[in-house]
């Protein structure tokens, strides 16, 4: 079995392969004082609650944007599993020419959702759009050429930049209004949030799609956390929420002389 971890800024998103299959996801806080102990603990203790032998685990993939959290995360995979993992990183196999200034800047979530998207809809025009803590817009070429993209702030880093930068806006649920004129402050809240968000989306996707294809429409493709809230605005043409983690994977194939 092969175990995937995509460290982001808000959670550790985990995943386990048998082969091709995902059997298990899960997510733990990705806070910066973690220990190796606690993630290794914490690894372990998910596996077995969900009826697998982490002893079963046979490679690691791990892509991160959080380097402050990397030598913890190897030093508990290296303590608990046995395995020094492989890192996605700048420099290892990924199938796709990265048309970028400094490849070195482009994160490797990004890149997982790359090789996912492309190993998917091969000799498509991609737009990959990841919304997490930052919503982050991946353009991708039918011949496999990664273009660039665009990185807007996340839906809960608006809320939070509101609040903690107010005196009187409160912290709210963030969820679609049923209209966009809201009745409270909370509810005008809500709406900014949501419907800023999807215009923002909506005015980007247009405007790439002018600017790389012509005019031609691209597949679009849906990710991360709050993907589902924008499900039936039709801006995707599918959702793929484990799309990171099957790029993790894909990668980690690519690379096997690496990690043999």
């Amino acid at each position: 079995m092969i175990l995937c971890l995509d460290v982001g800024n808000s959670h550790i998103y985990g995943g386990v392969f048998e082969q091709d299959k995902l059997q298990l996801q899960f997510r733990y806080p990705s806070d910066l004082q973690c220990t190796s102990d606690q993630l290794g603990v914490f690894f372990k203790s998910i596996l077995r609650e969900n009826q697998l032998d982490p002893s079963s685990i046979k490679q690691i993939a791990v892509c991160s944007v959080v380097p402050s959290l990397d030598y913890s995360l190897r030093s508990s995979l290296i303590k608990y599993f046995g395995i020094d993992p492989f890192f996605l990183k700048a420099g290892v196999k990924t199938g796709l020419k990265i048309q970028y200034k400094n490849t070195h800047e482009v994160g490797a979530d990004r890149i997982a959702d790359a090789i996912a998207a492309m190993h998917l809809f091969p000799e498509k025009n991609l737009i990959v759009i990841d919304l997490g803590t930052a919503t982050t817009f991946d353009i991708l070429s039918k011949d496999r050429a990664y273009l660039g993209g665009v990185i807007i702030p996340g839906i809960h880093i608006a809320m939070k930049a509101l609040n903690e930068n107010t005196a009187k806006l409160p912290p709210v649920n963030i969820l679609k209004p049923q209209e966009v004129t809201g009745q409270s402050t909370v509810t005008n809240i809500q709406a900014g949030l949501y419907y800023g968000h999807l215009g923002a989306m909506r005015e980007i996707l247009r405007m790439i799609a002018v600017e790389q294809f012509q005019g031609e429409k691209p597949v679009v493709i849906g990710t991360g956390g709050f993907a589902y809230l924008f499900e039936a605005e039709g801006l995707f043409n599918v959702i793929i929420q484990d799309l990171v983690l099957q790029g993790l994977r894909l990668s980690l194939q690519k690379n096997s002389e690496l990690v043999a």
